[in-house]
């Protein structure tokens, strides 16, 4: 006879559905491998590192595949089958998508900078912490409890600061990582005294758990229920470089490897818009008064102080190439938050959130693609100043060719049809919504933005200075440039498939 200790041992188990965690996990394992690999790989056979890396990033990507049939979850409660910690919805899939295929680009782009930085980077060190991150930012979109979604967050940040710093003896990289690692540590800690301040009012972690019991928090407890929902964003308000959490992005690219200011760029702020939506528009819906308003003044400051940074970067300055993309990435931040103040407007918040997702699968795409061709020049051209650019379409007419591309896909100009298809969702978001005045300030930047997209544009097809100099185009940034050159061309031919695309099914 069995105890009555057996069937509740058994009702506390809970199944994992090992397909659904897939991805995270391919990345995790390969991850740990290479760590351990680097231990016994003779020193001139350490690019297979690398190559393994790309490899498990690939095969990681490929297993979104077969999550597309419909929505699965796991890690859900033994007594109630639809609260879970981990759910494989559309959302989840494209920003999964968006994070394993940035860090794909980025892999390819490393494989080169690691083997010019002559042992100047930790090989083994350098793809371990990337490919952990990769995982952080993979598990995050998927989370559906605050606790899952904090360690994912940090999973995907703290081996993010000590790729920032990695360079042997560079001072300017040890800065940059401190810098980045002291503001983040800050943010997080206020976002862990928010989420416990939820957790006090409302007696759960998870998501939709949190969305019913924060309407009918007891009066005396409404002013800390509302406190803890403001610390919360301000800790994923960073991670999206949003006003005034951005002081660390400039000097951080700078001083970053290049492929990994391109990986901060683009996965960074996709792991912060993803857990920026998860925390209002699914926990918090009914704070929409509180987190609304605050989003859309941080947009409107977001946006207008990335411009207008990026407008004052002086051509002949060290590093202004990479400031200039670092300015810009924050002005692409304030809007990609349109959409997201928007759905605490509007009566349909899977559209507007959908528009978010449009945007930054748009500016994923060309934002790497324009780190890649910056990648090549500064190969040759150590400074990566604006002014290096100049005359590129002699030496290199592809290269030169796909950065205006890419430029005036930023700048929301034809040929880039996908960057005026994507601007004209979130611009379209902000009226639906009844928030006309921000659409007017998004309309202003936008013009702001032309006069150094177009600047910058117009410097690559001048006549150079002196003798154009030849930039050999190693295979791997070759790829990554082409595959970003593809994707962002045949967004443009089709952009309908990229709403199509990012229909979330989040509700």
């Amino acid at each position: 006879m069995s105890s009555p200790a057996q069937p509740l041992a058994a009702s506390l188990v809970q199944s994992v559905d090992w397909l659904a965690i897939a991805p995270p996990t391919i990345v995790a394992v390969v991850g740990l491998a290479v760590l351990v690999a680097d231990l016994f790989v003779a020193e001139h056979r350490k690019a297979l590192l690398g190559w393994t890396s790309v490899a498990g990033l690939a095969a990681a990507t490929a297993m979104l595949l077969p999550l597309l049939d419909g929505d699965r979850s796991t890690f859900c409660l033994t007594g109630d089958a639809a609260v879970c910690s981990y759910t494989a919805d559309r959302f989840t899939l494209v920003i999964q998508f968006l994070v394993l295929g940035g860090a794909l680009l980025t892999a390819l782009l490393s494989v080169t900078t690691l083997k010019d930085a002559r042992k100047n980077l930790p090989e083994g060190e350098y793809w371990f912490l990337l490919l952990s991150s990769a995982a952080g930012a993979a598990l995050l979109p998927a989370s559906r409890d605050l606790a899952t979604l904090i360690v994912a967050l940090e999973v995907a940040s703290l081996p993010a600061f000590a790729l920032v710093g990695l360079k042997y003896g560079d001072r300017k990289s040890s800065e940059a990582a401190l810098k980045f690692f002291l503001s983040s540590v800050t943010a997080t800690a206020v976002s862990l005294m928010g989420i416990s301040f939820v957790y006090a009012t409302t007696g759960t972690l998870y998501l939709t758990q949190v969305a019913d019991r924060i309407q009918n928090v007891d009066g005396q407890f409404h002013t800390l229920a509302q406190t803890g929902v403001v610390l919360t964003l301000i800790g994923f308000a960073f991670k999206t470089a949003a006003v005034p959490f951005h002081f660390w992005v400039p000097d951080t690219y700078v001083g970053a490897p290049l492929p990994i200011a391109a990986y901060l760029s683009v996965i960074g702020k996709a792991v912060g818009f993803s857990g920026l939506i998860l925390v209002t528009v699914v926990a918090l819906p009914s704070y929409a008064d509180v987190w609304g308003p605050a989003l859309a003044a941080l947009a409107a400051l977001t946006m207008t102080v990335g411009n207008v940074g990026a407008l004052r970067q002086q051509a002949t300055r060290a590093y202004s190439a990479v400031r200039l993309l670092a300015w810009s990435s924050v002005g692409q931040a304030g809007y990609l938050l349109v959409p997201i103040a928007a759905a605490a407007y509007s009566g349909d918040a899977e559209k507007s959130i959908g528009s978010t997702v449009a945007y930054a699968l748009m500016y994923g795409a060309v934002n790497l693609g324009a780190f890649a061709v910056a990648a090549l020049v500064g190969r040759t051209k150590v400074l990566n100043r604006v002014a290096d650019y100049r005359g590129l379409y002699a030496s290199s007419p592809l290269s030169a060719l796909l950065l205006a591309f890419f430029l005036l896909c930023l700048a929301g100009l034809p040929p880039g049809i996908i960057g005026l298809f994507a601007k004209v969702t979130v611009f379209s978001a902000a009226v639906d919504a009844g928030l006309g005045w921000l659409a007017v300030i998004m309309a202003v930047n936008v013009v702001i933005a032309l006069f150094y997209y177009l600047q910058w544009t117009a410097l690559l097809f001048r006549a150079p200075d002196g003798e154009p100099e030849k930039h050999r185009v190693p295979g791997p940034v070759t790829a990554a440039i082409a595959l970003t050159g593809v994707l962002g061309i045949a967004l443009s031919g089709a952009p309908q498939l990229v709403l199509r695309f990012t229909d979330t099914g989040l509700f």
